[in-house]
């Protein structure tokens, strides 16, 4: 009667050198043998980005981020626009970015960040005069308009905070506020785009109106500093804060793990097993605003068994508009054999309307990211079963 189980599994505190695939695998075998449950053909083992960067050694200082800013844009002045509000996310880089320059012109958007982190309500644009589509506003008219408004969750005044971390290092600042791109250009041509998802656009559109050395994060550690970690795709993309000088960057061999840990499982339990790399989940806070997506992907490696779309009838299409004439026994077994004979690509058909149009890497990541959490359940390595099975199946 079982559909889809998300299992959290306990591991051990994993550091530095330690050997990710056999933790894995060690742990889930432990976990079925404790909670008495087996594996199946096409089951997931997940396990979460931070673990296989750690394990990895994938980290870098703050000196080795202030290097790379300054081989990178010399004694320029540099634009820091919008940066995402998060301690944990942003503070250490733009530490390291801010020991790298001589001055930051700091651009945030406004009222929130590209992923939902608010700086104000705002409803209070609503009641002013600003037009947060055109208008750039000052430090002062900021203020002046919004107030000192602090996070309602984290209790941080995030303009105050990055303020205060940028003087720190010695770096003379500006602060604005701007919803265009192109806003930076009168202050500097030399910029830093730190937003994530939408940070090529935010890249083009700065360079369309004259920005002559524009980057993006992904610039940034995309190669070793100094024997620093690295991320060649994502640059400080994805990083965490380790310690107060050091932050945690996206694992650079996520894919390689994830099949291996597919090949070892497998080789242990007789069954071919799915595996996933997974990052920040993707799905909105509807009372804090917040996008669970500050990773650069949900997915991070994985088997070819997790690239596809989802191929789904939706049940109450089909009990709605095909068969409303039944129901019990005689409803059941016609859903069970329309979803037998289905077509091997839905895309487009009205009976999949309403199924969710994501990668299946996204899928799975976002339940295995909600199954572990981000405190102290301790259990990196998640274990779905039966994500594939679906009402036809006995």
């Amino acid at each position: 009667m079982a559909g889809t189980i998300s299992r959290g599994i306990k591991a051990p505190i994993i550091k530095q050198g330690d050997d990710i695939v056999k933790i894995v695998a060690d742990s889930v075998e432990a976990a079925m043998k404790s909670d008495n449950f087996k594996l199946k053909d096409r089951d997931i083992i997940a396990v979460t980005e931070a673990v296989v960067a750690r394990a990895d050694g994938n980290y870098a200082s703050v000196d080795d981020i202030a290097q790379d800013v300054k081989e990178k844009f010399g004694d320029k002045t540099i634009g820091v626009v919008f940066p995402i509000l998060s301690r944990n996310r942003f503070a250490i880089c733009l530490k390291g970015i801010a020991r790298g320059a001589k001055k930051i012109v700091l651009m945030f958007a406004y009222p929130s960040d590209e992923v939902g982190n608010h700086l104000f309500d705002e409803n209070l644009i609503d009641e002013s005069n600003i037009n947060p589509y055109t208008d750039v506003l000052s430090l002062e008219e900021y203020r002046r308009a919004f107030g000192y408004a602090k996070h309602p969750f984290t209790g941080v005044d995030y303009v105050e905070y990055y303020s205060d971390l940028i003087r720190a290092e010695n770096c003379e600042l500006e602060v604005i506020f701007a919803n265009r791109p192109a806003a930076i250009i009168p202050y500097t041509t030399s910029v830093l785009c730190c937003d994530t998802h939408t940070r090529f656009r935010t890249q083009k559109n700065i360079v369309k109106h004259g920005g002559k050395n524009v980057l993006t994060l992904c610039d940034i550690l995309n190669h070793s500093v100094n024997g620093s970690g690295y991320q060649p795709d994502y640059g400080l993309l994805g990083s965490n804060k380790a310690t107060e000088e050091t932050v945690k960057l996206f694992p650079k061999n996520a894919d390689e793990i994830a099949h291996a840990i597919s090949k070892e499982v497998s080789a242990r339990t007789g069954v071919h097993v799915e595996a996933l790399v997974y990052g920040d989940g993707a799905f909105k806070d509807p009372v804090g605003k917040i996008w669970e997506l500050a990773d650069p992907v949900v997915g991070a490696g994985y088997t070819e068994g997790l690239v596809e779309l989802p191929n789904e009838l939706k049940l109450k299409y089909l009990a709605d508009n095909d068969f409303p004439e039944l129901s019990g026994e005689a409803l059941r077994n016609a859903i069970v054999e329309k979803i037998k004979a289905k077509d091997g690509n839905l895309k487009g058909k009205m009976a999949s309307e309403g199924t969710t149009p994501r990668r299946l890497s996204d899928l799975v990541g976002s339940l295995c990211d909600l199954t572990s959490g981000s405190g102290d359940k301790g259990t990196p390595i998640v274990v779905v079963q039966n994500y594939f099975n679906n009402y036809a199946n006995e």
